[in-house]
């Protein structure tokens, strides 16, 4: 099931059961990292170089 930001969660939604330990903060953040590596990867480079735009003669 999908849902969008209109949609309200539950108010106990992303509250953990218990205290987070610090194997489960270090997973948590190599996760996060590698998810952002990822995507850094795929949006390479950050931007195109530009093309130059070269007018087509006109009809005669």
């Amino acid at each position: 099931m999908t849902h969008d930001r209109q949609d309200v969660n539950h108010p106990d939604h992303g509250k953990p059961k218990h205290p987070e330990t610090d194997v489960e903060k270090k997973e948590r953040k190599q996760h996060a990292d590698e998810n952002q590596d990822q995507a850094l990867e795929e949006t390479f480079p950050a931007s195109d170089p530009v093309s130059p735009f070269v007018p087509a003669k006109a009809p005669d």
